[in-house]
């Protein structure tokens, strides 16, 4: 079984902080196997990690988080950007035509653009998997949802750290059962839903920090376009 990591954003992501260097050697320190980079929306830094991966000691799965009309969907294994702003079923085809997996992250937590506010259960079905533990939780109700969705309808489950600095890297953890350590050997493994899931919660004061550094670079970001 590989240990992978399939949700963390870089400083390329709007609300990111820090450069792939830095969620590599994390990713290596905590003795992940293998690690996706998923900025909103760009693909830039993820490929760049997926280049550099094995100098670490990983395996460097391309991909991005998709803002797509109706909410946000993981891009797993794709190396050409997905456009924002789709429905959610063109961006899952979108995902497929690039070669990628669709994995819907969060999607019981409206506030953080989950799909569920916008899409039904049926369409939410048709997904390749769902992240059942995101490590940015409250009380894990929406967690605990997404898993009791996801076995209703025998979808492959996967776990994302969600992270937004570095050392928050490894702790939501998708075990694989991939026959080998290779980025398709693991998107196939996940497609088959040979996967569980392990994790533990962002801490309180962590989960500030990113929300106020995001919150913060967001502003910047608007004062520079405006200036």
């Amino acid at each position: 079984m590989l240990s992978v990591e399939l949700h963390t954003h870089s400083a390329l992501s709007h609300d990111g902080r820090d450069p792939v260097e830095m969620l590599l050697e994390q990713a290596q320190a905590v003795g992940l196997d293998a690690l996706a980079v998923t900025d909103h929306d760009e693909i830039e830094a993820s490929l760049r990690a997926a280049d550099l991966a094995a100098e670490y000691g990983l395996v460097g799965i391309p991909g991005m988080e998709v803002t797509s009309a109706d909410g946000h969907v993981l891009a797993i294994g794709v190396e050409e950007a997905v456009p924002a702003g789709l429905p959610f079923a063109e961006t899952l085809a979108e995902i497929r035509e690039r070669g990628g997996i669709a994995v819907v992250p969060h999607p019981f937590q409206s506030s953080r653009s989950g799909v569920m506010a916008n899409i039904s259960r049926a369409e939410l079905a048709t997904a390749d998997a769902i992240e059942v533990y995101n490590s940015r939780l409250l009380t894990g109700r929406a967690n605990r949802k997404a898993e009791e969705f996801a076995r209703e309808h025998d979808l492959p489950m996967t776990a994302g750290s969600d992270a937004h600095i570095a050392e928050m890297v490894g702790q939501a953890v998708t075990r694989v059962g991939a026959t080998e350590r290779s980025v398709d050997a693991i998107l196939d493994a996940i497609r088959a839903g040979e996967t569980s899931v392990e994790g533990k919660r962002t801490p309180w004061h962590i989960s500030f920090r990113q929300a106020a550094g995001g919150a913060k670079r967001r502003v910047k970001n608007r004062i520079r376009e405006f200036l």
